[in-house]
């Protein structure tokens, strides 16, 4: 076989292997040039790896695409170190479902706003992270949104009154950041498909709209801001709430005045201006948590079955409670 034989054989079978490389890749050309763009804005990193010559739909860690469609649907970036900023390329995915940003401690800048473009987007978490500026209002336009977690940034400002027409929202989580402001009365036209509300570890203030009353959560946490004032319309014996944070604030109203629904498992009062006598309601709730430090309260702790697992912690710093687990009332 001749020398020039063997380089016509060996081009063939080079020329014949790209060609089937090509026609094999599923990923689509445009949302490839998108994912380079973001991999490029983080930085390069060294934990992404994705390599152009290869197709990502099957090769790339990260990401799914649609059997269907071959679009990418799902992006998950978990633990990069050297992560830079998020490009504008994350509004050139259309088929985005998903998008979870997670832990990527060293990422910083704004959210983009051409996340807005992501009509189909119902997933988004951005969390842990150095993101900063506002809470976008650009959020609104994601109609078909159910979960936003925005929670442990730097994220400042106050809460956008727009999000209130997301009307198929769920979950929102803008907790550990540094938000200022009230809360938005418009939140209530959120109720009652969202039972997630996540507001605690920022700076807010003013007072829980009443608007809130007829209003049950899975979990509602309002700790560790400046709220104040009266917020007993939150309990009720009908209300199907199952945790509620709302430590380390302002309030103050009578708690010997309160009902509980039977599904209310965790509650943390602990560090407001709450007073009045724990009432005897309290001993048939099944607590997972029930502090009530640190406030105003006063008179005998009600005993029974479900008040044996709380420790005097949780009784501490009263005006004058009295009995197990803390010492004996004075006749």
């Amino acid at each position: 076989m001749t020398l020039s034989l063997v380089s016509i054989l060996s081009f063939s079978l080079f020329f014949l292997s790209r060609l089937s490389t090509s026609l094999s890749e599923r990923c689509n050309a445009n949302d490839k040039k998108a994912l380079l763009e973001i991999q490029k804005g983080l930085g390069n990193p060294y934990d992404l790896q994705w390599d152009p010559k290869t197709d990502c739909c099957t090769d790339w860690i990260s990401l799914s695409c649609d059997d269907k469609t071959n679009r990418v649907t799902s992006l998950s970036l978990y633990r990069i170190e050297d992560a830079g900023h998020l490009s504008l390329a994350f509004g050139d995915l259309p088929y985005l479902k998903s998008l979870s940003i997670n832990n990527l401690r060293n990422l910083s800048g704004p959210i983009p706003p051409t996340i807005a473009k992501l009509s189909e987007l119902t997933f988004l978490r951005i969390s842990r992270t150095k993101i900063s500026g506002p809470v976008p209002e650009f959020l609104s336009k994601l109609k078909k949104i159910t979960y936003i977690n925005l929670s442990y940034n730097y994220l400042v400002g106050t809460i956008p009154p727009s999000l209130s027409t997301l009307s198929n929202l769920e979950f929102l989580g803008l907790d550990r950041n540094k938000l200022t402001g009230p809360i938005p009365e418009s939140l209530s036209k959120l109720a009652p498909k969202l039972t997630y509300l996540y507001l605690g570890h920022n700076q807010l203030t003013g007072v829980v709209p009443t608007s809130f009353a007829g209003w049950s959560f899975e979990t509602i946490d309002l700790s560790r801001n400046m709220l104040e004032g009266d917020i007993s319309f939150l309990f009720g014996k009908d209300k199907t709430t199952f945790e509620m944070l709302l430590d380390r604030n302002k309030f103050k109203f009578d708690f010997s005045k309160l009902t509980f629904g039977k599904r209310l498992w965790r509650l943390d009062l602990n560090h407001n201006k709450i007073y009045g006598s724990l009432p005897a309601v309290i001993t048939k709730q099944p607590w997972q948590l029930f502090n009530v430090s640190y406030n105003m309260l006063c008179g005998k702790i009600p005993q029974g079955e479900f008040m044996q697992g709380i420790d005097r912690y949780s009784y501490f710093h009263n005006k004058c409670l009295c009995d197990s687990p803390l010492p004996p009332c004075k006749s």
